[in-house]
């Protein structure tokens, strides 16, 4: 009897360490110090120099349901990015530049070139970030997971100087609120998207539906906001507040970053909503609020600044790559979020 017996495949998991080896140096940064295959990441804080008091923060998170998508399409070089937006979407909402990232994944049974696909995919939205990839852990558990299943989870840790945290204390009423277009569902809601499309539509993820397979709209990576956010930052803008719209829409999470006494007012006509949502809204019945509180309907990520600025800060994201929009207005109010067309 020996361990590859019971399911654990040593050597598997050492060719798999070599396969995505590359992929991970891919991302270093400067202040990556060492080699991938240690017992711990380390990396210097050199990007503390001139900070009057450097602040450590970090973010963890997972892919979610998503990952069937990838399961049964058979698609995973997209779900690692996802990962990492997750992530570093959350930490950069502080104003925090990202430093370094590492991933988790659990399988049954190691199938190193799936894996490095997953890996992949990480490696791209680190670099898409500026973020080092610097370790990680694989853990094959046989028994655990089915046969071709994993789960992912991550964590980032970034660093800002105290003094330039956004956190959304300096949020006043008339000042407006600007959004940045999402490219799909991102990470959040395929509880709900997996339900519609497959059983309450009865599809499949190679079904076409417009001209492509389903679960090419269905597997679109999260959009990172990192590279824009810290950009318009450091040119100055008077951002106040951020937000990224994930788990619980635009209800939820906007709400976390304003004062007591202030709402958020939202126009639902002002952006663009990706060809996804309006194949959901075309094809079953859903509660508009639902819709809101659950996804992100075309804006992953808002920025609140003064009114004066909103236009300049709009079409500078959009030279930066952005799909942007001026979506709102802060009101007095209890603290909560309105929508044009459906709370009134």
């Amino acid at each position: 009897m020996d361990y590859r017996s019971s399911g654990v495949n040593i050597d598997e998991g050492n060719r798999f360490i070599t396969l995505i080896k590359s992929m991970a140096e891919s991302t270093y940064t400067e202040g990556v110090l060492g080699s991938l295959g240690g017992f711990a990441g380390f990396f210097s804080l050199k990007d503390a120099a001139g900070m009057t008091d450097p602040v450590l923060v970090a973010a963890t998170d997972g892919v979610g349901t998503k990952l069937k998508i990838a399961f049964d399409s058979g698609k995973l070089d997209t779900v690692g990015v996802d990962l990492v937006a997750m992530s570093v979407n959350d930490l950069v909402v502080t104003g925090a530049k990202p430093l370094f990232f590492l991933d988790y994944l659990a399988t049954g049974k190691l199938a190193p070139e799936d894996m490095a696909e997953v890996v992949k995919g990480i490696a791209d939205g680190c670099r898409q970030s500026g973020t080092a990839l610097i370790g990680g852990e694989t853990a094959e558990m046989p028994g655990f997971y089915k046969e071709g299943e994993f789960d992912l989870a991550g964590f980032c840790v970034g660093i800002l100087d105290k003094a330039k945290m956004v956190d959304g204390s300096k949020v006043s009423a008339g000042d407006a609120i600007v959004g940045f277009g999402s490219t799909g569902l991102h990470s959040n809601g395929y509880s709900l998207a997996r339900k519609i499309f497959f059983d309450e539509l009865k599809m499949d993820v190679k079904d076409e539906i417009n001209g492509k397979p389903l679960y090419e709209l269905l597997l679109a990576p999260t959009k990172i906001y990192v590279k824009t956010v810290l950009t318009l930052l450091s040119e100055g803008f008077g951002i106040k507040a951020m937000a990224h719209i994930t788990g619980g829409g635009f209800y939820e999470n906007i709400p976390r970053v304003l004062p007591e006494g202030l709402k958020a007012v939202v126009d639902k006509d002002s952006f663009a909503m990706p060809e996804i949502f309006g194949i959901i809204t075309s094809k079953v019945s859903i509660d508009s609020r639902e819709l809101y509180r659950v996804f992100n309907m075309g804006i992953g990520f808002i920025a609140v600044v003064p009114a004066d600025e909103a236009g300049k800060l709009r079409v500078r994201a959009e030279e930066l790559g952005e799909k942007a929009f001026i979506i709102g207005r802060i009101a007095e109010g209890v603290k909560s979020v309105e929508i044009k067309g459906i709370d009134f």
